[in-house]
């Protein structure tokens, strides 16, 4: 059983003892936190908070559990039932809603389960906030609504519509473009809510010609839900079988987006912000972008060839986000599928990126192989390095750092090393004595050899002591 407390929710396997997993007891006493705290900014006016989910097998049990738990602190509640993430950031401030919890671990798989935590602008609290919250969490301080005070529930079933209404509304989506290129597209749900958000997207914008696999919203995730090339060969294979023009998977709850070309081969989930954003910017030209550290170098060559200027975060949506807004970034996300469009709002998105993307390629007028063709082609290696738990694993990355202090490097999350179009990024694991090496070049073998470096160089820094 697991259970990790962290500023940006509590998320944990499901069963077992309380304090070990995600337990019932576990869900009421974070979620009784997080109330307290939203209270606390309240003012004495009245709370309400959205709560939605994925479909995971637990997520109407820890529904209830969270539901129940918001009213009995004299909170009301809009339960919007089936959802996907970026559907509960926008429904918050849409609502005019204090917060929101989304009931989804992610990418992680069927016996895990989660609360993410938001702001009242629908945004991921910060690490302040999150913090406050897992102190209140530990001194079990709590005090409930008397039964005249107790909160309100309210179901809403239509924010997707809403969410889906205002993507189409977007200067970079053409439904008409979209539906005149009578594009073929085949589906990966994982067996989630994406089997419904989806589907209802895609017709929105003319797509009537939907192959589906996976995509009964009952949580028995068919494969491991993360969506990697090793877990979408299935897809892979339908995309061929079936003529279709563009292969869509989504993880559980819908913020991460991977594409498959219509030869079967992955379109990269690195490239799937790295195209977007390239749509993006030919309507702002000069403007800037951000991903993190660990994102391929693809879209700042992208960003420059606009005339613009790219910047990266530390690893994480919430620093993604932060130096977004500081840098009035018209784009930014992550490299593992997640875009984020602040036009639309300031989270991760797979429905917007999937409803840009193929306006993009109804424009292009070719083939979706030959758009992935118009981009540089950058590798990236992950590796890591297990340490004995004796070693100062910060001293062993100032001592890198100073070994390279020649080339760019960039330290606001471990070290990150530039030379010419390659890369290293070094950062420490948080829970136990490891180091984990990404690195890029322009090509798979060149990359694996500048990461094996870095592990020589880092070994003989350590015998050196």
């Amino acid at each position: 059983m697991t259970l990790i407390k962290s500023i940006s929710g509590i998320r944990g396997t499901i069963g077992g003892k309380s304090g070990e997993g995600l337990s019932p007891l576990d869900v009421v006493k974070f979620t009784t936190a997080y109330g307290i705290f939203i209270r606390q900014l309240s003012e004495n006016k009245k709370i309400t908070v959205v709560v939605g989910r994925d479909a995971r097998i637990s997520g109407a049990m820890v529904n209830h559990l969270v539901c129940g738990t918001l009213m009995g602190l004299g909170i009301d509640v809009i339960d919007v039932g089936l959802s996907t993430t970026p559907t509960v950031e926008i429904a918050v401030p849409h609502m005019q809603a204090d917060g929101g919890i989304i009931l989804t671990a992610s990418h992680n798989p069927k016996q895990w389960n989660a609360l993410k935590l938001l702001n009242a602008k629908g945004e991921f609290i910060s690490d302040a906030d999150g913090k406050k919250i897992l102190a209140i969490a530990e001194s079990e301080s709590f005090e409930y609504a008397d039964v005249l005070s107790l909160g309100h529930l309210t179901m809403r079933e239509d924010i997707l519509d809403l969410h889906i209404e205002k993507i189409l509304e977007l200067p970079y989506v053409d439904a008409d473009a979209v539906h005149n290129a009578k594009f073929k597209v085949a589906l990966d749900a994982v067996n989630s809510t994406g089997g419904v958000a989806v589907p209802k997207l895609l017709m929105k914008l003319g797509v009537l010609h939907i192959e589906k696999i996976n995509c009964e919203p009952d949580g028995n995730f068919a494969h491991n839900p993360e969506p990697l090339p090793e877990n979408l060969t299935d897809l892979s294979r339908l995309v061929k079988k079936s003529g279709a023009h563009l292969g869509i998977a989504v993880d559980p709850d819908v913020d991460r987006l991977a594409l498959v070309c219509e030869d079967g081969e992955m379109f990269g989930e690195e490239y799937t912000l790295v195209a977007v954003a390239d749509f993006v910017l030919q309507s702002h030209p000069k403007k800037n972008t951000v991903s993190n550290l660990s994102s391929t170098r693809a879209l700042r060559d992208v960003t420059e060839k606009h005339g613009g200027k790219y910047s990266a975060s530390a690893v994480g949506e919430v620093n993604v986000v932060e130096m977004m807004k500081s840098t009035n970034a018209v784009i930014g996300g992550e490299g593992n599928g997640g875009i984020i469009l602040p036009e639309l709002h300031y989270g991760r998105d797979a429905l917007v990126g999937i409803a840009v993307f193929l306006t993009q390629l109804a424009k292009f007028g070719k083939s979706t192989s030959m758009l992935r063709a118009t981009y540089p082609d950058y590798y990236i290696s992950k590796n890591k390095i297990e340490l004995t738990p004796q070693i100062d694993v910060d001293s062993v990355l100032e001592k890198v750092k100073e070994k390279y202090k020649k080339q760019p490097v960039n330290t606001i999350d471990g070290v990150k090393i530039e030379f010419d179009k390659e890369w290293v990024h070094l950062r420490k694991s948080n829970t136990e004595p490891i180091i984990r090496i990404y690195s890029e070049s322009e090509s798979q073998v060149t990359a694996e050899n500048l990461a094996k470096k870095i592990i020589l160089d880092i070994k003989e820094l350590i015998k050196e002591g």
